[in-house]
């Protein structure tokens, strides 16, 4: 007696030469749908910056318009008040003040993070990450809270006015989120490669500028960028206290806000160049930016 025979399955059709199959499809239009949603996000965080620049090219009866032109013709007399010192004062000392107080802050926090964080990630001191908590509580006072005292000091020792007070009270801003970052960047230092320049010989400065700063160069260059941006956008302390001498661009663009009105052109105008140094900062790094931010993402 024979056993009954089981129909075999249908083989499955093969897809027609040319067919993409519907998986394929529907990821594909999920992947263009997240696309335009991306485009409309960093349009509508452009926005402002390119209405701020299209109203810094109006004339101020332009720009003072309700609601605001898009055709009126377009001028760079705006520009020219702005440099020709329209306003009553040079923009020159400011954007020096400015761009002195962030550029030495960012260089002795770099100088002061580097061992540090080197000794946080590499070469652990006892209870690190009792010192990182330390670092990280230092941010949690409110910079208001912190004024008056820094006030009372600078003007016991004489140091209103002064560009050296901002540079150390940036330098003392910055520090612990330098140390944050690095930490994280230096700790995917391979520890080989700095015991093998210490078995021929390199001592601790040279590790760190021969060996951890090449390795680590993107996470640095990232760190010193964000520095570089909070100082040279810092308007608290540099409206308290500084007067003409250390005057920095944030509290020359505050000028333009006076009892006789609001000059929207001309602001618009001083924003414009005083975010260029910052603008062209982000774009000369931005391929170490990247890098930096992107370290210890993937293992």
């Amino acid at each position: 007696m024979t056993a009954p025979t089981v129909p075999a399955a249908p083989a499955p059709r093969a897809a027609r030469p040319g067919t993409v199959p519907l998986a394929a499809k529907r990821a594909a239009r999920r992947s263009a749908a997240l696309g335009l949603l991306a485009w409309v996000a960093g349009l509508g965080f452009c926005l402002p910056a390119m209405w701020m620049l299209l109203t810094s090219l109006h004339s101020e009866a332009d720009a003072a318009t309700n609601p605001p032109s898009l055709t009126a013709p377009l001028t760079l007399d705006s520009y020219r008040e702005f440099f020709g010192a329209g306003s009553g004062a040079s923009p020159w000392p400011p954007l020096i003040n400015s761009l002195g107080a962030s550029v030495f802050s960012t260089l002795l926090v770099l100088v002061l993070a580097l061992p540090a964080a080197y000794a946080l990630s590499i070469r652990r001191v006892r209870k690190w990450t009792n010192v990182m908590f330390f670092f990280l509580s230092t941010k949690m006072l409110p910079v208001v809270a912190g004024l008056l005292p820094v006030y009372l000091f600078a003007k016991n020792v004489g140091m209103l006015d002064n560009i050296w007070l901002l540079v150390l009270l940036y330098t003392s801003m910055n520090l612990p989120i330098a140390v944050w970052m690095m930490q994280s960047f230096l700790a995917d230092v391979p520890v080989s490669i700095i015991e093998a320049a210490q078995v021929d010989g390199a001592r601790l400065p040279t590790v760190l500028l021969r060996v951890v700063v090449p390795v680590a160069g993107p996470g640095i260059a990232a760190t010193a960028l964000i520095c570089f941006i909070f100082s040279w956008n810092e308007l608290l302390f540099a409206r308290v206290l500084t007067g003409v001498v250390a005057q920095t661009a944030p509290v020359f663009l505050t000028g333009f806000v006076t009892s006789q009105g609001l000059f929207l052109a001309q602001l618009c105008a001083a924003s414009v160049v005083v975010s260029l140094p910052v603008l062209a900062a982000g774009y000369a790094a931005q391929d170490k930016l990247v890098q930096g931010l992107s370290l210890g993402a993937v293992k």
